[in-house]
């Protein structure tokens, strides 16, 4: 028989050890959740208003694609790119002896956004990432993270805070807060955008050239070679979950004193690349050129380093691939990392070694290699997969292609976005017997134009302290404008500004004053709007 002391005993252990696991609280003011460019400058913009803030991020680094190897910046127009954002180039400027600059190396903007932390005294948490959110009513109280660092479940950390900004590329934080948002392309007919929506016609990125599909070719019955996706397509005009592709911006070197040779990935299969086969094969058959810069778009950063990007039919981009990344778990958004990963060190590999190619290309490719100066804890390869595109909040106003080519009027600009509608391919298809990329869209703007706060915003009915400057409200066609790093600082920046003033007047995100909030970030050099000169 159990002694009745002996069980209250044994309770009473319990409920201490329980206590002693119990999560961390920590209390600010504002909490960034991505540390990303926008969210290192929220969060130093935050302190800078001399109020308190920590920023999580749930990978090792800080910075996202600034510092995970995008060296060649996006910017559209340079002169609607001010505040903090302005202040990132014109340091990155100043490790090459220059007044600004928009090339750079990935560690050079990883210290200049370390630096940035350092100066306000930022309190950080890497390797943490978002298991929970708490609302009372429509408003966040806390949020509870688990250390993926000591890979332990079991240690948690809450977060209580007056507002909070997710500055993921995910909008993971957003998500977990009930706010609506979409994933996919729009129907054009949804908010009258022709660019949005499936393509009728995808001239650029495409093969131009005729590829066989099929395992065995001219026999459909075969099925289907690598890299195509199964179906017609779906209907020009029409929406659908189909995200654009992601890839990894490359920092390779021919310089033999910091070159690492490529090397196959362990599940390297040639089978795989039999698609780029036969595109370069039909590309030598109709007397085009096979070089490096037929497949890849390769930027020379300082130091003979570059910033490659995707480029032509079959490239970097792992068309169809991040369809399920933007709702996936954390495991599988760890696989679908490693799938793209896999999938292009493998075809850098195939382009160097596959004798199915022409010498001169296979020999042109031998003489790029990885940096042994850069990413130095990740085996030379960038820290951070480029995602173009997860979730977009559906908020109190939708960005639409209207906004872009100004047909709209925005009372409410927090910052400018000046970059082509741009959307990378959708989907690879068979079409009249022959492979077709489906989904890239490049269109410039009618100049630069205003992001409003009611884009950063949800809608008051479902958080009322939340701020989104990355995974904002707006369509997939003018979310590919705006989608671009320097206007993600200036978000992020506007985004702390608001948090702050929300505070201050004991309002709600969506009640604050905002001709209050633009007087403010103009003082911060943030510029508003553009006219021509």
């Amino acid at each position: 028989m159990i002694h009745f002391g002996y069980v209250l005993l044994l309770i009473l252990t319990l409920t201490l050890n329980f206590a002693a696991r119990a999560a961390e609280v920590i209390h600010a003011d504002v909490c960034v959740y991505g540390g990303t460019s926008a969210g290192v400058i929220a969060a130093a913009a935050v302190a800078k208003e001399g109020r308190t803030v920590v920023l999580v991020e749930p990978g090792a680094h800080f910075g996202g694609m600034s510092s995970g190897g995008l060296g060649e910046t996006d910017i559209g127009n340079k002169m609607v790119i001010g505040g903090m954002s302005r202040d990132f180039y014109r340091a990155v400027g100043k490790t090459y002896g220059q007044a600004e600059a928009w090339k750079f190396e990935p560690h050079v903007a990883e210290k200049v956004f370390n630096d940035l932390i350092a100066k306000f005294k930022l309190k950080t948490l890497l390797q943490h990432r978002l298991v929970q959110v708490e609302k009372e009513g429509a408003k966040i109280v806390r949020i509870t993270l688990e250390n993926t660092a000591k890979n332990n479940n079991a240690e948690k950390i809450q977060i209580e805070a007056a507002v909070f900004i997710d500055a993921g590329y995910e909008g993971d934080l957003m998500a977990q807060a009930k706010v609506k948002y979409h994933v996919g392309r729009e129907a054009t007919k949804d908010y009258d955008e022709p660019l949005d929506g499936i393509r009728a016609h995808t001239p650029s990125h495409q093969f131009g050239v005729h590829v066989d599909p099929y395992k065995k070719p001219g026999d459909a019955e075969s099925g289907l070679i690598p890299l195509i996706q199964p179906g017609d397509g779906g209907a020009p005009g029409d929406g659908d979950a189909r995200v654009q592709s992601y890839n990894f911006r490359l920092c390779l070197t021919q310089n033999e004193k910091i070159k690492i040779p490529l090397k196959a990935p362990e599940n390297y299969d040639p089978q795989t690349y039999e698609l780029f086969a036969r595109f370069t094969e039909a590309l030598v058959a109709a007397k085009k050129p096979v070089k490096s810069a037929t497949f890849l778009k390769i930027d020379m950063m300082p130091n003979g380093k570059t910033d490659i990007n995707n480029n032509g039919a079959v490239s970097t981009d792992f068309i169809g691939q991040s369809w399920k990344y933007p709702e996936a778990g954390y495991e599988e958004r760890a696989q679908i990392w490693k799938a793209h990963e896999d999938y292009i060190k493998g075809l850098l590999y195939f382009m160097q070694t596959s004798p199915r190619l022409p010498e001169t290309f296979r020999t042109e490719m031998q003489k790029w290699g990885l940096c042994s100066d850069e990413f130095t804890d990740t085996g030379c390869w960038p820290h951070q997969l480029y995602v173009r595109e997860a979730r977009r909040m559906t908020g109190r106003y939708v960005v639409t292609q209207a906004d872009c080519v100004h047909k709209t009027v925005i009372a409410d600009s927090v910052g400018m976005a000046a970059y082509n509608m741009d959307s990378h391919n959708c989907q690879r298809f068979v079409k009249s017997g022959s492979a077709i990329n489906e989904g890239d869209v490049q269109v410039a703007p009618s100049g630069p134009y205003p992001v409003g706060y009611g884009a950063i915003t949800p809608k008051a009915e479902e958080c009322t302290n939340l701020i989104v400057p990355v995974c904002l409200s707006a369509t997939h066609i003018a979310y590919g404008s705006i989608r671009m790093e320097p206007v993600f600082m200036v978000l992020g920046e506007s985004a702390a500004l608001a948090a702050c003033q929300a505070i201050i007047e004991k309002k709600s995100v969506q009640e604050i004053d905002v001709p209050r909030l633009q007087k403010r970030l103009l003082e911060a050099g943030q510029v508003l709007e553009f006219k021509k000169k």
